[in-house]
């Protein structure tokens, strides 16, 4: 079914899926057990699978069917936080799962799995209908869809659709060159690039926020916007993943993707519909429109970080240096902080701050929209200098504060900053789905308007890649930041040149 606005369909995450055989490649990874399984569950939980569905695990684990669903079962029971685990949803939904071993650079894997989806399609009554999922090792993406063009399965009775985790390509050009190689076999409108920070209600909200009020859409611009600040903090450091993260680093890790992403949600201009293809044509035009750095401008608009060794509340933490698998010479970027100017009417002249790293004192992720201040000092005391700042807050807790000043219950006139704050578990009275479930349940419907197209994939590598370049190129003193901190000085350093500093989440 194709809708002309999806966000006016007021049964979104109501409606129930359409008879269809997920396959997931890497379904014995983290990712499966963790995040998919549970987000299908959940959807099974709530009667939104159609009594057909069914998912297909594939990896090289030697498992049947019967011990995928064992597998499964335990990662429901252990993943799924918010949702009851019932014996007879468990046995409906575990009727639909199966398993077929192999590795995805042998051609004979996809043999075996067109027969099983076949015999799926006549047994559970799919309709031809297939979403494959790449939760591989980038490395494997291509070899993955190809070996599915091989078999013939790029094509059947019903629709076909291919989703792809991150990272999307390693540079610009192997951006590219996996988006050929994809388009070998999928065309882009059947190419779905995940990113789940796109799936979070509060980065969904802020479309709502922008385009469902008359109030904010007017100062949304550079005459009432003095910056905005984006942080993706995490406690933790690379958990037993210090092999792969040390050939990836926060950079490409989290502002290629997920945050310029945000950036785009944020700063996109005005949809004339909210069809999937006009909002990510707004989303594309934003990043196209962010100023590349000049090498002169990369020395003072970014900074590289990477933590070392601290003890934190009576617990000793170690660099990232001691982690295990990573080399003790790495000078992988666990921290990077970075200024992005957009080149339109709308931003022109308005610093854009961005900042993700491992090991900061807590785990939060927000957007902080600071407006500029009144023209005219009418009031005196402490607080007059502090911000109107909006808050929309992404994880842990969704949510959306504004800050303003108010005066103090009292003789004379003393202002101090108060809140209006907005939470969704509160507000609402019930659960929020999961960004998992939100996006899977968007990919099998062909709504794409979450997803990431491939010209936005190439923008945000255009905008990252001089960055990553030249730090790639510099030998960093490393480690400049101390676990359990906010990051190295020179992040501070980097705001306080424009006379701004980052807030404390």
């Amino acid at each position: 079914m194709h809708l002309e606005n999806p966000f006016q369909d007021p049964l979104r995450f109501e409606r129930r899926m359409p008879e269809c055989a997920i396959v997931i490649f890497g379904a014995s990874g983290d990712l499966t057990k963790r995040k998919l399984i549970p987000a299908l569950y959940r959807l099974a939980y709530d009667r939104r699978l159609a009594a057909g569905f069914a998912v297909i695990g594939v990896s090289r684990t030697p498992l049947g069917d019967d011990g995928f669903r064992e597998k499964m079962r335990e990662a429901v029971r252990d993943f799924s936080e918010d949702t009851k685990f019932d014996e007879d949803v468990w046995n409906a939904f575990a009727r639909g799962l199966f398993y077929v071993a192999g590795d995805a650079g042998d051609p004979a894997l996809f043999v075996r799995l067109a027969q099983k989806l076949a015999e799926i399609e006549r047994e559970r009554q799919t309709g031809g209908n297939v979403l494959f999922y790449l939760s591989l090792q980038p490395s494997q993406y291509a070899a993955a869809a190809l070996g599915l063009g091989g078999a013939g399965l790029g094509k059947g009775n019903g629709w076909r659709r291919l989703v792809v985790e991150k990272p999307f390509g390693r540079d610009l050009a192997s951006a590219r060159e996996l988006s050929e190689q994809i388009h070998q076999v999928f065309d882009e409108s059947a190419v779905y690039r995940i990113d789940h920070y796109l799936g979070k209600e509060t980065v969904q909200n802020i479309l709502a926020m922008r385009f469902g009020n008359g109030i904010f859409e007017p100062l949304w611009n550079r005459r009432y916007v003095n910056h905005v600040q984006i942080t993706a903090a995490e406690s933790i450091g690379v958990e037993g993943r210090g092999a792969y993260y040390q050939e990836a680093g926060a950079l490409a890790d989290m502002i290629q993707n997920h945050l310029l992403q945000v950036m785009a949600t944020i700063a996109m201009e005005p949809t004339a519909s909210f069809r999937a293809a006009s909002v990510r044509d707004e989303r594309s035009k934003l990043l196209r429109s962010i100023r590349p750095m000049a090498p002169d401008e990369i020395r003072v608009n970014s900074v590289p970080g990477q933590y070392g060794p601290a003890r934190v509340g009576g617990e000793d933490l170690p660099g990232f240096h001691e982690e295990p698998g990573v080399d003790a010479q790495s000078r992988t970027d666990t921290y990077a902080a970075a200024t992005f100017f957009v080149e339109n009417w709308r931003w022109a002249g308005v610093p854009f701050y961005m900042r993700t790293g491992k090991r900061l004192p807590k785990r939060v992720t927000e957007i902080a929209i600071q407006f500029n201040p009144a023209p005219l000092t009418l009031f005196h005391g402490g607080a007059e200098g502090a911000p109107n700042l909006l808050i929309l807050r992404i994880q842990p807790e969704e949510g959306i504060s504004l800050k303003f000043l108010s005066k103090r219950p009292g003789a004379g006139v003393e202002l101090r900053p108060v809140s209006m704050d907005f939470n969704y578990g509160s507000s609402f009275g019930e659960r929020s789905p999961s960004a998992y479930e939100t996006l899977l349940l968007d990919a099998i419907v062909g709504d794409a308007t979450l997803y990431t197209r491939q010209d936005m994939v190439e923008a945000s590598w255009a905008v990252v890649e001089p960055i990553h370049n030249a730090w790639r190129e510099t030998a960093f003193d490393f480690p400049n930041y101390a676990a359990g901190t906010w990051g190295p000085a020179a992040s501070d350093q980097m705001l306080a040149r424009r006379g701004h500093a980052w807030r404390t989440p």
